[in-house]
């Protein structure tokens, strides 16, 4: 017949006159572990802190556990026997863990998916550069039309002076608007959480100075690669993502062609413009010039026929 064996159990009861934080603290510097992990020893059942000692391995564990403050004890530990009979082929095996003084090895963190759902029309959720400019660039596409047919009906209410017309087409005109501005609210402040910034930071952009170049600063900064606070990372770009943001390219390589184009036009409007002036200022009309005509040149036998001997009124 085999030895007796014995276990040291622990119910959470502490010595006279010990603190429960120093007790914690020994525990933790004892077994090795953190003290988050000793938390669970003092939860009022009954835990086993060795098992399978011998009557002297047990007194030794036993005096350098009341050491820490704690009130242990030692119990009998009860005999095992096999019957080969109750043994199953796969039966699941349960493996001891090497110390029961080690930190609990269950999974405390919360399992993700690899990739987060896309919502676009959520406060929740991550997007990557490109998908925030994808997005922003079918909502624009969305919105020209709209923007478009609603200018056309309002210059047909205008001409045909529907007071009352107007005033309906522009309170949808309000809606609308309101609409498209929150969703793109929402494109930035998925944009943020796939930084790791709060959403509330799209504020930022009714700063003044400040909301000139923080839209860039969304465009530009890097999300994190791995998960954070606010889910996993977006699921990759697709083609389309991909199509969609390179129309940003085109769109501003049209506005700054638009551009050079205007000024080479202003330019030679204003040199035409300048040239004409000078032209007209430069040129004279012969009604407003006096142009003085000189007599003609007399002879002296014109000279002397002219001049006539005076008259002797004597004589006469």
């Amino acid at each position: 017949m085999s030895d007796p064996r014995y276990k040291i159990v622990f119910d959470g009861a502490l010595q006279p006159g010990a603190d429960i934080t120093n007790a914690k603290l020994s525990l933790a510097n004892l077994f090795k572990c953190d003290v988050a992990a000793i938390e669970r020893l003092f939860n009022g059942s009954v835990v086993a802190l060795k098992r399978d000692l011998s009557q002297s391995d047990a007194q030794a564990y036993l005096q350098a556990l009341n050491k820490t403050g704690i009130e242990a004890r030692i119990e009998n530990e009860a005999a095992i026997e096999l019957n080969l009979a109750d043994v199953r082929e796969n039966a699941p095996t349960v493996a001891e863990p090497d110390s029961p003084y080690a930190p609990p090895r269950a999974s405390v963190g919360e399992n993700l998916p690899a990739f987060a759902t896309l919502k676009p029309f959520s406060a929740e959720g991550r997007i990557g550069r490109l998908r925030f400019l994808a997005w922003t660039m079918v909502l624009s596409l969305v919105t020209l039309p709209i923007v478009g047919i609603f200018a056309l009906i309002a210059l047909g209410l205008i001409s045909d002076d529907s007071t009352t017309g107007l005033i309906i087409g522009g309170i949808f005109a309000c809606f609308l608007f309101i609409g498209f501005f929150i969703v793109s609210i929402l494109f930035s402040v998925q944009r943020l959480h796939d930084i790791g910034w709060s959403g509330w930071l799209w504020l930022l952009n009714l700063v003044p100075f400040v909301g000139g170049f923080f839209p860039l600063v969304i465009m530009v900064v890097p999300g994190n690669t791995g998960a954070n606070r606010y889910g996993p990372p977006p699921p990759p770009n697709s083609t389309a993502v991909k199509v969609l943001c390179s129309l940003w390219i085109v769109f501003f390589a049209l506005i700054f062609a638009g551009g050079i184009l205007g000024g080479f036009s202003a330019v030679q409007q204003e040199y035409e413009s300048n040239l004409e002036s000078s032209y007209e200022s430069g040129s004279v009309t012969t009604d407003e010039v006096e142009v003085e005509v000189e007599p003609p040149a007399i002879s002296a036998d014109d000279a002397a026929e002219a001049a006539q001997p005076p008259v002797d009124s004597a004589k006469e």
